[in-house]
């Protein structure tokens, strides 16, 4: 079987407090990108495949984060081989092999982890009959991170809480052009989150959004984007040019350090420095 998970964006973030159990209370709009990985799954049936095992591959992009060396590291630590282990746990699942093709750049803020846990999870049931409910592979999808259920359902929402509570909003941008830029920069989220002040007096973000988009670059905001931009100046370098370009808005997407401007048209991308960057062009859905 042969799936194709995409990636999301954050149309603001804002980080309203730190809770007691460490994390912290946010409200956001997450919005699907099709920009996609490639990941297919097949039964493993050869003799000396264990029961209940999976084998990983991958190809394309690195799964791992600059501080991090491949040879050093399990797959087992794999968001899909986690979702296989907790799918397991109560339901049957044969020996698997998969094989990811990684091309939405990690430490980005777009989620293509857990895009790829989430679909692997809807897959894996749909494939092998499980007939387990959207509310319980919310669940399953939980365990894995904070925006790891948006994917399940994978439609344009207002997540609360740690960002696993979302909420339907009518918001559309069908037809919208996007350009999103990843400067090869991996952001990591502790740092992130060490970096900013939270605050609770935001303008209801759901509110903000009913303006008209032409207003949204001086009303919605990225609350990591101060502090995650200090210290990668290319990111607001970034979001600059694609003002230039005439994006309507434009942000940093999540914890960085991936860019995104929303254009009314097609526009011609020739920009010298992006030569060595991840760009991605396309229309939303």
């Amino acid at each position: 079987m042969i799936i194709f998970p995409n990636c999301k964006v954050n149309l603001g973030l804002h980080v309203l407090r730190k809770r007691a159990d460490g994390f912290h209370d946010i409200e956001s709009c997450i919005y699907p990108v099709q920009w996609t990985d490639i990941l297919e799954f097949v039964e493993n049936n050869e003799q000396n495949s264990k029961e209940n095992e999976l084998v990983w591959s991958s190809s394309g992009k690195s799964i791992f984060s600059n501080a991090q060396k491949k040879d050093a590291l399990d797959h087992k630590e794999n968001l899909i081989y986690k979702a296989y282990a907790i799918i397991k746990k109560t339901h049957k699942l044969p020996a698997l092999k998969v094989h990811l093709h990684k091309q939405i750049p990690m430490g980005a803020g777009l989620g293509g982890g857990s895009g790829d846990a989430a679909f692997f999870i809807n897959a894996v049931n749909a494939k092998f009959n499980l007939k387990i409910g959207i509310e319980e592979r919310k669940q399953m999808a939980a365990q894995l991170g904070s925006d790891c259920p948006f994917f399940i359902e994978n439609k344009v929402c207002i997540a609360s809480g740690k960002g696993e509570i979302l909420e339907a909003i009518n918001l559309d941008l069908n037809g919208w052009h996007i350009v999103l830029v990843h400067p090869n920069i991996h952001s990591d989220t502790r740092l992130a989150y060490a970096g900013i002040q939270a605050n609770a007096n935001h303008a209801e973000l759901r509110s903000l959004l009913q303006m008209p988009i032409y207003q949204w670059k001086d009303h919605i905001q990225n609350d990591f984007e101060p502090s995650v931009g200090a210290r990668y100046p290319e990111i607001l370098n970034i979001k600059n040019q694609l003002y230039a370009l005439g994006a309507t808005y434009a942000a940093m997407s999540g914890s960085g350090s991936a860019v995104f401007g929303l254009f009314n048209r097609k526009i011609e991308l020739k920009v010298k420095e992006w030569d060595h960057y991840s760009v991605y062009q396309g229309v939303l859905n």
